[in-house]
């Protein structure tokens, strides 16, 4: 099927057992609580139009073999907009999706609130608002898929507030809808691919891979591990001895042919899927956050450092993972690998402090058991950051320090040739962070069959 237009054709892009939740509502009558000139009349219109009572339709259906509550928007019924009886409809489905705990799939296509309603309709964000953080509260994943167009308050609620946010390609999709934007806006701001770039979104799904994609996503939200996981075994070269010195061990973490993170994802997990961006306008390639699933079938999230300076975007991305993994009840695995937080002057306007406090907020708060697994460099605080307090590990071919060796030799007032002699006063080998209580020890590699 190509881009759906229609609410039903949407629901059928993802399942096709859906049975939808009967509403009772008589023909509307009075021009409305407000009494817009002829809104009863333009609403039996858009009925007749469409064959739908109103610009939802609400019900469930499998998804991915995952029963999922679903709520899909009709926008050729007055825009898709969002009135009295909309938000009644999306809040008695929130309202099954806890009784039965069920996931729930938003998947908007509409303007904003509904103007023939006024104030009245406006208030809807506020009920749904309350809707998605019940449904939130208790555990239960929302997952939205945004079509053309996401826009208003219906973007800025069951879109933007979901915890996963696809979108199909080329979607309009911003808070300003197209007739209310300056006059001089870039159309290409407000779309999809634009919210992709800038942290608000998490992936963009074509229509035909949607159902597998989304059916993927659910199974692994639903489907939490127990306890904390183990780590993973090392990569590395298994002939290895230990690194001799501080400054051997620098050099192995450093080597570019040392595996890296997507080498350990592609090895512990069996299925993955992403989460994208920061929510706050950035995105850092750099730190990889998603859910995994285990050999044995269960799901662990993950928030991975690919070797690199970790920028704001980063920490507020993986911290975002740890509390959504938190409220879901499934274990996090981390995986750290960077030389220090990014400290440029755009990382400085961009929040660098406040976003690794946020971070090491998240994990000191976080119920859900933590692992970490230090794979690389173990750069000052932009490291420790996703470090689990009691739970974490090494490999052979990784460091950690307060400070990098050259970095600290300049703060010593040494000269840079010393830095291997800091390197070792620094005690920041594997072997050393065991003694000194910062790793529970030092992981093998996988037994060979």
């Amino acid at each position: 099927m190509s881009d759906p237009t229609t609410a039903r054709e949407a629901i059928a892009l993802v399942t096709d057992d859906f049975s939808e939740l009967p509403f009772t509502e008589g023909p509307l009558t009075g021009d409305g609580p407000i009494g817009w000139p002829g809104y009863s009349a333009a609403h039996a219109r858009a009925a007749d139009r469409t064959g739908e009572t109103e610009s939802v339709v609400c019900g469930t259906g499998t998804v991915g073999g995952v029963t999922a509550v679903l709520v899909s928007f009709e926008f050729r019924f007055l825009g898709g907009s969002l009135g009295e009886r909309t938000g009644a409809r999306a809040a008695a489905a929130h309202a099954l999706a806890r009784e039965r705990r069920l996931p729930v799939v938003v998947l908007p296509a509409t303007g904003g609130s509904r103007m023939h309603e006024g104030m009245r309709a406006l208030l809807q964000l506020q009920y749904l608002a309350r809707e998605s953080e019940l449904t939130r509260a208790a555990g239960l994943p929302q997952i939205a898929v945004l079509r053309d167009p996401t826009t208003g308050g219906g973007w800025a609620t069951l879109g933007a507030g979901s915890d996963v946010v696809l979108a199909l390609p080329g979607a309009q999709v911003g808070f300003a809808g197209s007739r209310v934007r300056p006059a001089d806006a870039d159309p290409a701001a407000y779309t999809a691919e634009a919210q992709l770039a800038h942290g608000h979104l998490d992936a963009i799904v074509p229509p035909g891979a949607l159902r597998e994609t989304l059916g993927r996503w659910l199974s692994l939200l639903v489907r939490p591990a127990e306890g904390p996981v183990a780590p993973p075994y090392a990569l590395g070269d298994p002939g290895a001895p230990p690194a001799a010195s501080g400054r051997e061990a620098v050099a192995r973490a450093r080597h570019p042919d040392r595996p890296r993170a997507a080498a350990y994802l592609d090895a512990h997990f069996t299925l993955r899927e992403e989460i994208s961006g920061d929510r706050c306008g950035g995105v850092d390639p750099g730190m990889r956050c998603g859910f995994g699933r285990l050999p044995d079938g269960r799901t662990v999230a993950y928030a991975a450092q690919c070797g690199t300076a970790t920028r704001p975007a980063g920490f507020r991305t993986a911290a975002r993972l740890v509390r959504l993994a938190d409220r879901l009840g499934i274990p996090v695995l981390t995986l750290i690998d960077t030389p220090g937080a990014a400290n440029d002057p755009a990382a400085e306007r961009a929040g660098a402090g406040t976003a690794i406090a946020d971070l090491f907020a998240a994990v000191a708060s976080a119920r859900t058991p933590l692992t970490s697994l230090l794979i690389g460099e173990g750069g000052s605080g932009g490291a420790l950051a996703l470090a689990a307090p009691g739970n974490t590990w090494a490999t052979p071919d990784s460091y950690f320090s307060v400070i990098a060796p050259e970095a600290a030799t300049a703060i010593l007032k040494r000269a840079p040739e010393e830095s291997a002699t800091t390197a070792d006063q620094l005690r920041l080998r594997p072997r050393d962070l065991v003694d000194l209580g910062v790793v529970r020890g030092v992981v093998k590699e996988r037994p060979r069959a």
